[in-house]
């Protein structure tokens, strides 16, 4: 490798790239269209369907045990899961990984209230074509996808407090 392409990998690259990632937390889309129903089997057993919540605000969640930044997030979740959830909002956390003890180690240490979905065949994350880790999706009261959130960065919390709002209003 010369002297210029050396200089490139090592000064701009990373520049490049960590802006980027920065500008990941901002690439929520607003999206329109109704979300996929879906039924998972939860982390307590229960087979839960998203359908079943019409008429509620559902962010849903799609995270993995190997990513800091979703385990970083769970407790701004399951915060504004607790705040929201009497005015009918809740959190639905979907765990993409083949191997459901992975997630379950987690979520000893984590121990959210909102429900955790297993998605061990990834057939959800493949239904919304997931391809960031954490992504975040967030349906309305009709069951219309109207944001996404592709990754996350320490503040994001605070768009989805406004956003969760805005749909509650509705």
């Amino acid at each position: 490798m010369n002297k210029l392409m050396r200089g490139l990998a090592t000064r701009w690259l990373p520049a490049l790239l960590s802006g980027w990632l920065m500008l990941l937390p901002a690439m929520a889309a607003v999206t329109g269209g109704a979300a996929p129903d879906f039924t998972l089997k939860s982390a307590s057993g229960e087979n839960l369907k998203l359908s079943e919540y019409r008429g509620e605000v559902v962010l849903i969640n799609f995270w993995a045990s190997w990513c800091g930044p979703c385990r970083q997030e769970m407790p701004a979740l399951d915060e504004l899961h607790n705040r929201y959830r009497t005015l009918g909002f809740t959190v639905l956390g979907v765990n993409v990984e083949e191997d459901s003890r992975k997630a379950r180690e987690v979520l000893k240490d984590l121990q959210v209230s909102f429900p955790v979905l297993l998605d061990d065949r990834s057939t959800v994350s493949r239904l919304y074509d997931i391809v960031a880790m954490p992504s975040t999706v967030l349906v309305d009261r009709n069951g219309n996808i109207r944001y996404l959130h592709k990754g996350y960065q320490p503040g994001l919390e605070d768009v989805y407090l406004q956003q969760v709002r805005e749909l509650i209003r509705e």
